[in-house]
């Protein structure tokens, strides 16, 4: 099936199976092997991008599902020469260890905090009508889609809280 998309700011067209997912699709008909392929049933995070300015599993949704779409990879995010300010704190705050969950972790932590500066509540939030504060318990909740296998967590949440506070990524 023939689909168009926009990854990392460029327009790439496919002709896929139309039973090819998102991920599978990146991966190897695009040939963008950042985002991995975990458990393949959308409960580990690992395939997480962003598409359309939400982050989604591209391990559930179908490649023609998404004509015209905007996807964003971590091979979108930054570069090894030029990192945002995301990657930079996760290498600063050892945010990885095998390093297999961390395109995924990057990209849903970009769209989280993306939902946070506009008031998206979560469901720890004291007060769905205030802006939210970014504790540990609402890092820990919005990134709860996003496993890590080497138990890095409190260290991700370092590096989410630091570009938090900084406010650019």
């Amino acid at each position: 099936m023939k689909t168009t998309l926009t990854v990392n700011g460029q327009l790439r067209h496919l002709d896929a199976d139309p039973r090819t997912t998102l991920l599978d699709a990146l991966r190897n008909h695009l040939n963008l092997t950042g985002s991995k392929k975990g458990c393949d049933h959308g409960q580990c995070g690992a395939c997480t991008v962003i598409v359309n300015g939400r982050r989604i599993n591209s391990c559930l949704s179908l490649a023609c599902m998404h004509d015209s779409d905007e996807v964003v990879t971590i091979e979108g995010i930054g570069t090894p020469e030029h990192l945002s300010a995301l990657q930079q704190a996760f290498v600063s705050h050892d945010g990885f260890q095998c390093g297999f969950c961390t395109p995924g972790q990057i990209c849903s932590a970009t769209a989280m905090l993306d939902e946070v500066e506009a008031g998206w509540p979560s469901h720890v939030s004291a007060d769905v009508t205030a802006k939210q504060d970014l504790t540990v318990e609402e890092i820990s909740e919005r990134m709860s889609g996003n496993l890590c296998r080497c138990s890095a967590y409190p260290n991700i949440v370092d590096a989410i809280m630091d570009v938090a506070g900084s406010a650019k990524r």
